[in-house]
């Protein structure tokens, strides 16, 4: 009997064990401490959600609800309502990501897009009711809206609801664009403490499916981020707890283990900002690193935004301050994800605030290319001053990392990685009446003819404005109803790259 109460003892001990919840594979970071770079705004502004532009600067709302748009030094540069608008933004709520260069602002009159000084109406800018939780961009070329009410697709100037069984996903406090467990391109939603993916199965057709999370007893999903795919990893979603921070990693989900509780995290490219307990750390995924912003102990502060080149602008106190490590050069000509189609393309850096470097030097496809100041053109200047391309050819299709470095007197260095994917030019020419003016017709047309908008109603007006209209659709600036499909995008690079044929 004594035997037998034993064996019952030791099964039960190892139907138990077994039966347990494995222990998830755990990442240690040891955050490296550093002193930030920091430049402050004499802009009173608010705590709501903003968005960083990764060439400097952002889209901010003020305590009394205006919105505004900050340079990289800090200073105000212009936004106001575009005067073709129906109807004027009112108090500003929020601010949120829409493109690389193009934020939405949340208002008293509904929804505005700002773009290039302007706060633009768009059809649907009343369709939701104040609330937004979160935004992201698929490779589609759509862009999602997290709202209480639900989930919600803006794609070709048309904002839509997506539905489970005639079931509205409301709820949503968080979304992140990355592959599905099977690798699939995936939409990663959090909505009403759970986690869910949408992976697209066919035009305009969406599969939305339940997440498993190794959860430990009584803990809960709080904020769900989204790290973006470079040349050194595919996007990854990053699920914040109430109790620790996990990422889904090509092979599963992993613990973080942070030396303090985290309580609030950002993401954007390939930077993630967290702030836990009273500290605030950066995550370099490109680099694998991370550090922790001195100064910060015992002050109160809220991360605002994040941007691409790794800022983080932060109101401490009554004041509101861009985080760097170190002076960071910002790279225009190209964004963060950007697909490069010319065999061509004019690059150039815009220098951190502060002195001048001892040298800067940009370096793509295993190259170093020295630069020289004011302008620091990747291709150089011309005689006359203008920026000369720098050219492409060559460089093998897929992913790459172009890096903007400067160094300094001091010994310190700032550096901008930005990745990209290089699509190598197609030799078949585009004509604008074949290729260029249903898009036209579809997406421009009502601003361009007889609307607020510069006149392209046109082959020799798009022609002459081609590399204007290239720049607008490629940052997702235009249309002013939302950005173009990425094929859409790369016909007209094409077209533009190919002679801007008519």
């Amino acid at each position: 009997m004594r035997d037998y109460r034993l064996l019952c003892v030791l099964l039960t001990g190892l139907l138990a064990a077994c039966a347990s919840e494995p222990e998830l594979p755990r990442d240690t970071p040891s955050p490296e401490p550093f002193q930030a770079t920091e430049v402050k705004t004499l802009e009173e502004v608010g705590q709501g959600s903003a968005f960083a532009d990764q060439t400097g600067g952002g889209i901010f709302a003020t305590v009394d609800g205006e919105a505004i748009r900050l340079r990289l030094d800090g200073t105000r540069a212009p936004l106001e309502d575009h005067p073709g608008n129906e109807v004027m933004t009112g108090q500003a709520r929020a601010v949120f990501r829409l493109g690389p260069g193009s934020a939405l602002v949340e208002a008293d009159n509904g929804l505005f897009l700002a773009e290039s000084g302007w706060l633009l109406a768009p059809p649907w800018r009343d369709a939701l009711a104040p609330g937004l939780t979160a935004t992201a961009a698929t490779s589609d070329g759509a862009v999602w809206l997290g709202h209480p009410s639900g989930l919600y697709r803006l794609q070709d100037g048309v904002l839509s609801a997506l539905k489970v069984n005639g079931q509205a996903l409301d709820g949503v406090v968080g979304l992140a664009a990355a592959p599905a467990e099977d690798g699939a391109p995936g939409l990663w939603v959090l909505r009403q403490e759970a986690l869910w993916v949408a992976v697209r199965t066919a035009p305009g057709t969406w599969q939305v499916r339940p997440v498993e999370v190794p959860l430990e007893e009584k803990e809960r999903p709080v904020a769900l981020v989204g790290l973006g795919a470079s040349a050194v990893g595919p996007a990854e979603p990053w699920l914040l707890t109430s109790t620790r921070l996990l990422r889904r990693a090509t092979d599963g989900w992993r613990e973080v283990a942070l030396a303090r509780q985290p309580e609030r995290v950002l993401a954007a490219g390939r930077f993630l900002w967290v702030r836990a307990g009273g500290a605030l750390l950066v995550h370099d995924a490109e680099a694998g690193t991370w550090g922790e912003v001195q100064g910060l102990e015992g002050q109160s502060f809220r991360v605002l935004a994040v941007d691409e080149s790794g800022c983080a602008w932060v109101r401490r106190g009554a004041e509101a301050v861009a985080l760097t490590r170190g002076p960071v050069p910002r790279v225009l000509g190209l964004h963060e994800g950007m697909e490069v189609v010319e065999d061509a393309l004019v690059v150039h850096a815009r220098l951190a605030p502060g002195g001048e470097p001892v040298s800067l030097t940009f370096e793509v496809a295993g190259e170093q290319v020295p630069v020289l100041g004011p302008v620091y053109s990747l291709g150089g200047e011309e005689s006359d001053g203008t920026l000369r391309p720098y050219s492409f050819v060559g460089m093998e299709a897929g992913p790459h990392t172009l890096s903007a470095v400067a160094r300094y007197a001091d010994g310190s260095e700032g550096r901008r990685s930005v990745s990209f994917f290089y699509r190598p030019l197609s030799t078949v020419a585009l004509g604008w009446e074949a290729d260029i003016r249903p898009i036209h017709e579809a997406r421009c047309a009502k601003c361009h003819v007889s609307g607020p908008g510069r006149p392209l109603s046109t082959h020799a007006q798009w022609k002459e404005n081609a590399e204007l209209i290239v720049t607008a659709v490629r940052e997702q600036r235009m249309p002013a109803d939302g950005p173009l499909d990425p094929q859409l995008i790369s016909l007209i690079q094409r077209w533009a790259a190919t002679g801007a044929n008519p």
